[in-house]
């Protein structure tokens, strides 16, 4: 278990993908020795990785570590999300931790098909057999656990999907919802065209950020999940442009 103060050195990292011992130190107003006690103890948990002077953490686009950072506010968006789940649908999850832990709240829905990109969040289901699991073929990325594509491609041309749930990356008016990796975010991309009801699922860090690539505007989807302190302006944004918005 986390304490507070290491709870807030991941969510420091979580921003800045890395962080000096003096920095984390006078943030946190701890001493030195202090800081450099809990980032031992985090890299030995395998949640970071110590560097000269300071943090990284240990794999930018690994979803175990992906969740510790905003856990709280992921789980609470996770948990409504699910409730928009009905039985005997069929819903595809992309990628992303939000969505990862939509997977393990899904494990109490039964007669559900789910159809999944990343093999991570298919994981989730190995010891449940109340729900039809299908994982979409595609070149294997190692750090996300994500299949991407032309396989991957002609594998969604061959299902139908009610709804899906998208992660992402960074939002702005101007780029729109944008990814980092070209190769996610063209299957994002083509998930987006070809599902019935989409729905945007990010903690609140994400919007006012711009990543590499854009996988689509909000005029391409009906539905952006996320935490309850988004800030008034994409609140307002959102809302006129007739998107439900959902707040957890």
């Amino acid at each position: 278990m986390l304490n507070d103060r290491q709870n807030n050195i991941l969510k420091i990292l979580g921003k800045n993908d890395q962080a000096t011992v003096n920095d984390l130190s006078e943030e946190l107003k701890v001493s030195s020795v202090t800081i450099r006690q809990d980032l031992n103890f985090l890299e030995a948990e395998g949640l970071l990785k110590r560097v000269h002077g300071g943090a990284v953490l240990k794999d930018a686009d690994d979803l175990e570590n992906r969740l510790v950072v905003n856990y709280e506010k992921k789980l609470r968006i996770a948990r409504k999300l699910a409730s928009f789940v009905n039985e005997g649908e069929t819903i595809l999850i992309e990628s992303g931790s939000v969505n990862a832990l939509l997977a393990r709240e899904l494990l109490k829905i039964k007669k559900v098909t789910i159809i999944t990109t990343n093999v991570y969040i298919a994981r989730q289901f190995r010891k449940s057999k109340q729900a039809n699991i299908i994982i979409l073929g595609g070149i294997y990325q190692h750090d996300s656990e994500t299949l991407v594509g032309k396989i991957t491609k002609i594998c969604i041309d061959q299902i139908n999907i009610d709804k899906a749930f998208i992660g992402i990356d960074g939002y702005t008016a101007t780029s729109g919802f944008t990814l980092r990796d070209l190769f996610r975010a063209e299957i994002s991309s083509y998930i987006i065209q070809k599902a019935k009801d989409v729905y945007v699922v990010s903690d609140s860090s994400k919007f006012g950020k711009t990543e590499l690539t854009n996988i689509c505007y909000i005029s391409d989807i009906q539905h952006i999940a996320t935490n309850e302190d988004l800030s008034l302006q994409f609140q307002d944004e959102f809302t006129k442009a007739g998107v439900d918005l959902i707040l957890a």
